[in-house]
């Protein structure tokens, strides 16, 4: 072997023990390392205090019970609101047609009130009224009946006051054009003279 062959071989052995202890002494490097494995630790206690996904999935769903028992019940609330406004709607348009037919009853009823000798016409203005009187009843419509009774703001609308010792005071002594009543609600009241 030559020379350099021999210091080569020399020297390779005395450079692996001495990288054998480098690698066993720590250096800056491998504390560094040392220091990792704890900060590990540190997100596993993080992990641990996070919460439970069972917990916050049941959380979950009691939030959307709560909003599927509130959407329910205001699907409920308008359904009731419609039906009812339906209802209303139907009567209030009953109510107006039927006031629109109310001119009609006046005229028959100042046509039956006049003196005639044709006694023709006269039978055909009162079939016509009974055939009116019983349409408005079959929708629910009737007459309010004043004539006598104490007086009513609700039902009544005086026009005329008359001093009458006969009668009572506040009483109906005379109606001028006749109210309409369906059910609890006025189409159109009476207009009537009243006693003082």
């Amino acid at each position: 072997m030559s020379k350099k062959e021999k210091e080569s071989q020399t020297t390779a052995p005395e450079q692996e023990p001495q990288e054998e202890v480098k690698q066993e002494t720590p250096t800056e490097e491998t504390a560094g390392q040392e220091e990792t494995p704890k900060k590990e630790e540190a997100p596993k206690k993080e992990e641990a205090a996070a919460p439970d996904p069972v917990e916050s999935l049941k959380k979950d769903l009691a939030a959307k019970e709560d909003q599927l028992l509130r959407l329910a019940a205001e699907y409920d609330n308008f359904r009731r609101r419609s039906v009812r406004e339906k209802s209303e709607a139907y009567v209030k348009a009953k109510a107006d047609a039927a006031e629109k037919f109310l001119p009609v009853y006046d005229n028959l009823e100042r046509a039956l009130n006049q003196g005639t000798e044709d006694q023709a016409f006269l039978k055909g203005v009162e079939m016509t009224m009974n055939q009116l009187v019983k349409v408005l009843e079959s929708l629910d419509i009737h007459k309010i009946d004043a004539l006598g009774k104490p007086f009513d703001p609700n039902f009544h609308d005086a026009v005329m006051h008359t001093e009458d010792e006969s009668v009572g005071e506040n009483v109906v002594t005379q109606v001028f054009q006749t109210g309409f009543i369906m059910g609890d609600r006025v189409i159109r009241h009476a207009m009537v003279q009243v006693a003082n």
